[in-house]
């Protein structure tokens, strides 16, 4: 049975015109005399009358009748039209019949969607996002909602199939986070028998089950790269491969996607398909946040305090007081409507029998503390962003990368240490702590030796001089051919030249260097002696170095301070860790 339209005939040429258009339009028309009241008009047409969804009062606005009829139709709760009025629905005298059935047609779809979706909105942003819908409604063509969490996107994409040629077909919400990878393919498209592990028998996908319906897909920015290659493939050419299966299933299916990301920054870093993004993008409606339409917010409560009182039973609530409805107001509710009502639930529930007073509602919303959610947050690394979550403090990246440092540099040192190794063909074994023959000495007294010294080692205890820098000494190996050995002694560094050499300068000539001839007890070397061994461990080798650093000054820590190139606190602390409390006595 056809909706009916109530014109009065105050116009009557005009009205005459515009029964013919809204009959065009699929509605039947009753034609009101002037003065007659549209409550007694409607039940004198009776059930075979249709359920009456506008009145349009044609003119005689200046007059008592025109207001009248207008204001009777308001009290039935119809939308209402009037020529040569004035406010929401007036049209300027004389008026274009066509325009007229246009704007009725479409006041009457906004209020339909309403009652379909729960949509609740009055300003100007949402009655453009109402006015959207309807336009797009009756097509077929893809559309992509957008907006921020919580603001209704599903219930836009319900007033979308509600007003389409397939509201009488299914519907089927699929949110893209909610499944596995593993699992999403599976689930759009459906397997076939044994495709997989546990696939006992064949199954249709939701893509099968919405077949001449709508599909719905919830953050469409959560989807596999993989599976947008066989939905681009659906949108194409409306036909697609179970899992397992050989032969295309073909579909007849409306396709409306959501998502509260930026799917162009997404396809930019090359997440999303960009050829996917504009298949899916050719109609778009994008869903204001609820803190730039705060009018809506006394609309919302309401309705949401009608909602909650039918579902829990609380007849007995008394509502919210000015004071508390202006808190919630001036809120930016950061979870948009879903957060607004989930408050107004519990308030109904926690306080029936009474009104819900401003001290009732939440410290934080009250105080204003939640944060907007335009709200400024810090820029993800990327490196970071790559292998956990982009929230990571910036204290504990700094603690990584620190470490990270210090692995750098015990894997240099171990190189160095490798690279001797394999100079000398010999194999340290770990964990000796006494020189071993041919094993290189450092004495921290050859403070004059810098750079690069290129030297040959003399077995039998044989000597070699360097006059500098660039100065080379070569002795006869008398046990096997001759080696050259490139030593860099840095004394700042506490490095020597490598294991098994002594350097210690003479009076008037140029480091020397000396094999040892075999282990002595570490009592036996000298205090002012540093040695270098491979498989020595980096405490020890500190022990050493301050051991001998105090030796060389005599016991004062100031100046071995200053020798080793650290702060005197840091040499006390190192001393009573190493137990080198009387290291300055030695």
């Amino acid at each position: 049975m056809a909706d009916s339209v109530l014109v009065t005939a105050h116009d009557l040429p005009l009205a005459g015109k515009l029964r013919t258009g809204f009959r065009r339009s699929g509605y039947r028309v009753e034609l009101l005399a002037r003065g007659e009241d549209p409550a007694a008009a409607v039940a004198a047409a009776g059930p075979g009358g249709g359920e009456p969804v506008l009145l349009v009062v044609t003119g005689d606005m200046d007059a008592g009748s025109g207001r009248g009829a207008a204001r009777k139709g308001r009290d039935m709760g119809l939308p209402v039209l009037t020529v040569g009025g004035a406010g929401e629905g007036a049209f300027a005298a004389p008026a274009d019949p066509d325009e007229i059935v246009l704007v009725g047609r479409r006041t009457v779809e906004r209020r339909r969607l309403r009652e379909a979706t729960g949509i609740v909105g009055e300003t100007d942003s949402m009655m453009e996002v109402l006015e959207r819908v309807v336009q797009i409604a009756p097509v077929d063509a893809t559309v992509l909602v957008t907006g921020e969490s919580g603001t209704g996107k599903e219930l836009v994409a319900r007033g979308l199939h509600a007003l389409s040629r397939r509201r009488h077909k299914t519907f089927i919400p699929v949110n893209m986070a909610a499944l596995s990878e593993t699992l999403l393919e599976s689930e759009l498209f459906g397997h076939e028998k044994g495709a997989f592990t546990g696939a006992v028998d064949a199954r249709r996908g939701f893509f099968e089950l919405a077949h001449g319906g709508t599909i719905f897909l919830d953050e469409i920015g959560e989807m596999p790269l993989r599976t947008q290659t066989k939905l681009l493939r659906v949108l194409e050419q409306q036909e697609f491969l179970r899992v397992g299966g050989e032969r295309p299933v073909k579909v007849d299916v409306r396709i409306v996607t959501a998502t509260n990301q930026r799917l162009s920054e997404r396809v930019t870093a090359g997440d999303f398909r960009r050829d996917l993004y504009h298949r899916l993008n050719v109609l778009h409606i994008d869903l204001p946040p609820l803190r730039v339409r705060r009018a809506d917010i006394p609309l919302l409560v309401d309705a949401f305090i009608a909602d909650a009182v039918r579902r829990h039973d609380r007849t007995s609530f008394q509502g919210i007081s000015p004071d508390a409805m202006e808190i919630l107001v001036r809120h930016d509710w950061p979870g948009n409507v879903r957060e607004l009502r989930n408050l107004v639930e519990s308030m109904v529930v926690l306080a029936p029998g009474r009104r819900v007073r401003a001290q009732d509602i939440p410290a934080e919303v009250r105080a204003g503390d939640a944060p907007a959610a335009s709200a400024l947050v810090p820029a993800p690394d990327p490196a970071v962003a790559a292998d956990g979550p982009a929230s990571v403090r910036p204290q504990l990246e700094f603690v990584f990368r620190t470490l990270m440092d210090m692995k750098v540099e015990i894997d240099d040192l171990k190189r160095e240490f490798d690279a001797y190794r394999l100079a000398s063909g010999r194999d340290p074994s770990p964990g000796r702590s006494l020189p071993a023959p041919g094993e290189i000495v450092y004495d921290r007294r050859a403070e004059a030796v810098r750079g690069s010294v290129p030297i040959e080692v003399a077995s039998g205890g044989g000597q070699a001089n360097a006059g500098g820098a660039d100065a080379e000494a070569e002795a006869e190996l008398d046990a096997g051919p001759s080696a050259e050995a490139e030593v860099e002694l840095d004394a700042d560094r506490g490095r020597g030249p490598g294991p098994g050499v002594e350097v210690d300068p003479g009076p008037g000539h140029g480091p020397s260097v000396e094999v040892d001839s075999g282990p002595d007890p570490e009592s036996e070397i000298p205090p002012r002696t540093v040695v270098f061994e491979p498989g020595l461990t980096l405490e020890e080798m500190e022990r050493r170095a301050v051991r001998a650093a105090l030796a060389e000054v005599d016991g004062n820590r100031r100046l071995a301070a200053e020798l080793l190139g650290v702060a005197e606190r840091t040499l006390y602390r190192k001393v009573r860790q190493l137990g080198l409390e009387d290291a300055d006595e030695t």
